[in-house]
């Protein structure tokens, strides 16, 4: 699972298992500092490789301003300029 952030970075939270409730509220106090939001998310995929990896929403982290499918689309557009 991992956090997904509204401007499209990511970061991978209980790799080999699921985040512990710890865990996810740690994350979404680092994004309220941080002063933006995200969502709680399933990550299909390696997102290292060429294909960009299917992603599913879980939860939002936070009061994100925009929708799911928008963070989504920015991440899949960071994805494709850091590879390209």
């Amino acid at each position: 699972m991992g956090d997904a952030c509204e401007d499209g970075r990511f970061v991978t939270l209980g790799r080999a298992s699921d985040p512990t409730d710890d865990e996810i509220s740690r994350a979404g106090e680092a994004l309220r500092v941080a002063r933006t939001a995200g969502w709680l998310a399933v990550m299909r995929g390696n997102p290292y490789r060429k294909r960009a990896p299917e992603v599913m929403r879980v939860r939002p982290l936070g009061e994100p301003a925009g929708t799911f499918e928008a963070a989504v689309a920015a991440f899949q557009w960071a994805h494709a300029k850091r590879l390209s």
